[in-house]
């Protein structure tokens, strides 16, 4: 299993060198397993994590300082921003979400889904969970 290995400028984390964590009820609906990718500890800090949702499960409605990036990597999702329509995304897609804005997503209430987050910025600031009735709203 390797770990890390750093020759020069490249470092390599081997796939076996960290664990998948329990996504935590504070932040998520149903059952949800994080995988870090990785983070640059630069000035305007950068982290990327592969995010595994159940069917049904979502994140808290939540912003985030610096904005987000989600690629759409198996499965079929939802998000919403607030005031806006619940969307679905299917791999391949990409979502952009911009700096503080109030936004929430999940797996389909059907199937599994796991996107890789890219977020920039300070922490995510969470708030309340996202209640059922707005989750089961239609897709668009």
């Amino acid at each position: 299993m390797l770990v890390t290995e750093k020759e020069g400028a490249v470092e390599v984390t081997g796939a076996g060198a960290r664990r998948s964590s329990h996504g935590p009820a504070e932040w998520f609906t149903g059952e949800v397993w994080i995988d870090e990718v990785g983070n640059m500890p630069t000035a305007d800090p950068v982290r990327a994590l592969h995010v595994h949702f159940t069917p049904g499960a979502r994140t808290a409605w939540h912003t985030h300082p610096g904005g987000q990036v989600l690629y759409i990597v198996d499965g079929v999702g939802r998000v919403q921003a607030e005031g806006e329509p619940v969307r679905e995304v299917r791999p391949g897609d990409t979502v952009h979400i911009g700096a503080g804005e109030r936004h929430w997503h999940g797996a389909s209430p059907e199937r599994l889904m796991s996107h890789i987050a890219m977020s920039g910025g300070e922490t995510t600031i969470w708030h309340e969970h996202v209640p059922d009735e707005q989750y089961l709203a239609e897709a668009t």
